[in-house]
């Protein structure tokens, strides 16, 4: 099931920190940097997901985990924003950027290697 898989529950784990600390962002900001840093943070998962129902067609499977780090790497352009904008601290992006390199390499070792992943 993709809920055991360790790239979707860091990523998870992620799109929930990215939650908490974007309650704290200015009202101004709503339907600008707070919905664009959301929705790339949890279209890692929808994206996972998706591709590992169809991980019987390695070409799809390996497109969606690429959308998938696609929206991880846009998820951090956002957190340089915030941290830019000075939404968050230093030590807030340097925390969820690690989180986020972390699961960049996850997302890259499963496209990399979808036989691994493959239904048995």
């Amino acid at each position: 099931m993709f809920k055991e898989l360790k790239a979707y529950q860091k990523g998870f784990q992620l799109a929930m920190k990215v939650f908490e600390v974007t309650k704290t962002f200015p009202k101004e900001e709503r339907f600008a940097l707070i919905d664009q840093i959301r929705r790339s943070s949890r279209s890692v998962c929808s994206n996972l997901a998706e591709g590992y129902r169809k991980r019987l067609y390695v070409k799809h499977f390996v497109a969606k985990l690429s959308d998938a780090d696609m929206e991880n790497t846009e998820t951090q352009v956002w957190l340089d924003f915030a941290l830019s904008c000075e939404y968050i601290s230093k030590d807030v992006h340097d925390a969820l950027l690690e989180d986020s390199l972390e699961v960049g390499k996850l997302l890259g070792y499963m496209i990399q290697n979808p036989e691994k992943f493959r239904n048995k």
